[in-house]
């Protein structure tokens, strides 16, 4: 299976990090492309996370309320080939 990253997005032009609101989907779940999996914010805006390819939700790196900087890798999907 191809591991996927998804990773922290930047929701504004100044955008250092973000917060990790929600997961809408716990590891081990099945996800379709498009399907939001997480809410973050920053200060300013609050955005959804999609996956970006059908797959596993294989492993969450960061807990609700974790500060990740943009660009770093939240979560792994095990992608369908």
């Amino acid at each position: 299976m191809k591991k996927v990253k998804v990773i922290m997005p930047k929701l504004g032009m100044t955008m250092k990090k973000g917060e990790i609101v929600e997961w809408k989907k716990k590891a081990g779940d099945h996800v379709r492309k498009g399907e939001v999996i997480a809410i973050v914010q920053s200060e300013k805006l609050t955005g959804e996370i999609e996956a970006p390819e059908d797959g596993r939700l294989a492993e969450i790196l960061h807990d609700v309320g974790a500060e990740v900087p943009v660009g770093e890798v939240i979560a792994i999907i095990e992608a369908e080939e």
